[in-house]
């Protein structure tokens, strides 16, 4: 959603799928979601009259207790977008609800459903009917129960820097106890009766692609700009999601050309990725949470060409979603819940339904042309960026940030480790050395971080 659609949505007035709120009660924004997860979607837009004045928010609008309150009061857990709105010097705020794929959802034990453009308590023969609906459908593949074994497949220490970062950056989730993994994973849907999810498998074990082969990524810088067998550089990974992520990531840094620019007045000329860096992270972490993980011969494949980039997926779009509403983030099916809402609370996803509109915008602001996306039913999905016409030098050689040691570091990167940990598992005796050429560029890149970055020299830092 953006401004336009708001205003037009303000001036059509509620209805089925669209509910205003004068204010930001967290009772009636609870029972208001819980309602929209149960009867198709639809969107909260708090600050404006039954007739869809704007009166805005106010300063007591607090959006992390609201996420927080969501969070820890609706079951099954969910994903909801929440943003902030100018409206006439106003501030708005909206609240995106998907359909929810774990119907009937409770919000503080109790059923709510959309009928006839109000919020009403489920009657008993509601309920009746969308547990039997449930029952028929077929459990997703991230729901399914996996074959790994909760202590000894289960990589601890992804789950420590998880909870670390859920503590330190979003304070949108509470966890029952943050020291016990499997409980960590029950809280998020990712572990039921002491055995883990598929989702929380590939999210969180040492190596899903053991018993998932379609985990893992497949990534290949071509020489030239066809598909042949002629590359540069292949690699394949595996491990915990977000460590493949990261190191894919990582690959196409390593093998995208820079481009020299020299801004006005400049005396001295700046490197840049031919491809804007933020752009990139959201299209491959749109790859990892949209693909379809059910199908065993499908998976994730990177590939670099001198002038384009492509980011393929074996999920095409989800039913009701086409590539038109794709660019214009209209988006409200989420294809994996589960392991969209880690990524999200990890900081890697952007909110529900923004990133292909932030993939658009990095690029036009780089004068690239238009990124296209396509789908094709039963071939999945495809993403690809163009170079363009370069006003700059592209020097030919790949980015320097990205090293075959940031690469080699980071395949030894196991949760958050101390220096000393890292060096020994990277088998370097020379601490220098190590700072130089495999820590500093990692941080430079973003790629790893402080735990503490207020304090670089405390004795407890750690990286991640």
């Amino acid at each position: 959603m953006n401004k336009e659609d708001l205003r037009d949505m303000l001036l059509l007035g509620e209805g089925q799928n669209v509910e205003f709120k004068a204010g930001c009660g967290l009772d009636a924004i609870g029972r208001q979601v819980c309602a929209f997860l149960n009867s198709g979607g639809g969107v909260v837009v708090c600050g404006a009259s039954d007739t869809g004045q704007v009166d805005g928010v106010g300063p007591k609008c607090n959006v992390p207790a609201i996420e927080r309150k969501l969070s820890l009061n609706i079951s099954p857990k969910v994903l909801v977008a929440t943003e902030i709105y100018e409206i006439a010097g106003k501030q708005v705020l909206v609240l995106e609800v998907p359909a929810g794929k774990d119907i009937p959802y409770a919000f503080n034990n109790r059923i709510f459903v959309r009928a006839g453009g109000q919020t009403l308590p489920a009657d008993i023969e509601t309920i009746r009917e969308m547990v039997l609906k449930r029952q028929e459908e077929p459990e997703r593949w991230e729901r399914r129960f996996s074959v790994a074994d909760s202590e000894s497949d289960l990589d601890s220490d992804e789950i420590v820097v998880l909870v670390d970062e859920v503590n330190n950056k979003m304070a949108r989730v509470q966890f029952r106890n943050g020291n016990d993994a499997l409980m960590v994973l029950e809280d998020l849907g990712l572990a039921k009766y002491g055995r883990l999810t598929n989702g929380g498998d590939v999210l969180f074990g040492k190596n899903p692609a053991l018993r998932h082969p379609q985990a893992r990524v497949r990534a290949v810088c071509f020489s030239s700009d066809q598909t042949d067998e002629t590359y540069k550089d292949m690699q394949s990974y595996e491990g915990p999601l977000v460590s493949v992520f990261k190191q894919v990531y990582a690959f196409i840094l390593r093998n995208t050309p820079t481009r020299a620019q020299f801004g006005k007045n400049a005396l001295f000329r700046s490197d840049e990725p031919l491809y804007p860096p933020q752009a990139v992270r959201e299209g491959l972490i749109n790859a990892f949470s949209h693909r379809d993980y059910a199908d065993f011969s499908g998976g994730i494949a990177v590939h670099v060409y001198p002038r384009r980039l492509e980011i393929w997926n074996s999920g095409s779009l989800p039913e009701g979603v086409t590539v038109d509403k794709l660019l214009t983030g209209h988006i409200s099916v989420l294809r994996n819940p589960d392991i969209s809402h880690v990524l999200y609370l990890r900081g890697l996803m952007e909110k529900f339904g923004r990133g292909s509109m932030m993939i658009q915008k990095a690029c036009l602001e780089r004068k690239l042309p238009k990124p296209v996306w396509r789908s094709e039913t039963g071939h999945g999905g495809t993403l690809t960026f163009f170079a363009g016409e370069v006003t700059g030098e592209v020097t030919g050689e790949v980015t320097g940030e990205v090293t075959g040691e940031v690469e080699r570091l980071l395949q030894v990167m196991k949760g958050a480790m101390k220096r000393v940990e890292i060096q020994q598992a990277l088998g370097l005796k020379h601490e220098e050395h190590f700072r130089k050429a495999y820590l500093l560029p990692a941080l430079g890149t973003g790629l790893i971080e402080m735990t503490i970055p207020d304090k670089p020299r405390s004795r407890m830092q750690k990286y991640r």
